[in-house]
């Protein structure tokens, strides 16, 4: 056999193993167990009983102002303008300022935590796509720098507005200051919504899950699984407390799956020590240049 050919059958060979290679890099067992947390005490993260009064006076805000009304007007205002214009990292540095007044585990500044859950992820050994999900996937809390009416509009648990206030939600007694709790409509068990009629069809109390996740859907290369991430990993009724299964259809299955793969990482990295973000700069503007733009329209 001509030594031309047995070269050119050996580079194609390489070439084949080199693109199964990047299709497991991208794609990979995202939705293998978590292991860096494995020797974790889990009982000492989201301990809303023995929260400070910051995050359990940020709840009762949240609560009482979350309506239907309002969650249809900030979804035509997100329609109705472009906040800024700038790449991933600017955004992350951008966001480090803010401290999460409904999050009882930390006090780390953004990037930190960002950092963290993306590292998390990275020594897991998961998918490349799931590693920048972790990178990003608080920066819709760029909405406190945006207008918001304060945070109860940008962090914390969400959940369905619009029917029955579940009771697996925290705190569910304050509620009782929400007017859509006395609605005729809203407060009885499937509200404005069919039963199993998929979450893309109702409505999520607005915040910065939300937010990214329209921001991204149509300007990123992620796949859905990582939407789903980043539209569900605060609403924890439903992946976590099992709320809400009355509204949910098949294609809602696969997206508690990822959610549920994606959440012991964003959860438990908040224990970890911090990240020096010049060090790993190099290396996550690589994988932000994979599937972002240059440049997104927020």
């Amino acid at each position: 056999m001509p030594i031309a050919v047995i070269y050119n059958a050996g580079r194609a060979l390489d070439e084949t193993s080199d693109a199964i290679d990047h299709v497991n890099v991208l794609k990979g067992k995202w939705n293998e167990e978590s292991k860096f947390d494995q020797e974790k005490d889990k009982t000492q993260f989201r301990d809303y009983d023995a929260a400070c009064d910051r995050v359990k006076n940020f709840y009762k805000e949240q609560h009482e102002k979350q309506t239907v009304e309002f969650n249809i007007k900030a979804r035509v205002e997100f329609n109705s303008k472009k906040r800024a214009r700038m790449g991933v990292w600017e955004a992350m540095e951008m966001l480090n300022t803010l401290v999460d007044e409904s999050d009882p585990d930390t006090n780390l500044s953004q990037i930190e935590h960002l950092l963290q859950t993306a590292e998390a992820i990275r020594r897991d050994g998961k998918p490349e796509w799931m590693q920048v999900t972790g990178l990003v996937h608080d920066l819709g809390k760029l909405l406190s720098m945006f207008g918001s009416q304060g945070q109860w509009d940008v962090v914390g648990d969400t959940f369905v507005v619009g029917c029955k206030f579940s009771e697996k939600i925290i705190y569910p007694h304050t509620f009782e200051g929400n007017p859509d709790s006395q609605d005729v409509v809203y407060s009885t068990k499937y509200g404005i919504y069919e039963p199993h009629c998929g979450l893309d069809n109702v409505m999520l109390s607005w915040g910065h899950d939300e937010y990214l996740y329209h921001v991204l859907k149509d300007q990123s290369t992620l796949p859905e699984e990582a939407l789903a991430m980043i539209r569900y990993h605060s609403f924890y009724p439903w992946h976590r407390e099992g709320a809400y299964t009355h509204l949910m259809n098949e294609k809602d299955q696969k997206s508690l799956e990822a959610v549920q793969a994606f959440n012991p990482y964003d959860l438990y990295s908040k224990s970890d020590g911090s990240c020096d973000p010049a060090k790993l700069r190099p290396y996550y503007e690589g994988l932000i240049a994979k599937f972002f733009p240059t440049v997104l329209d927020w």
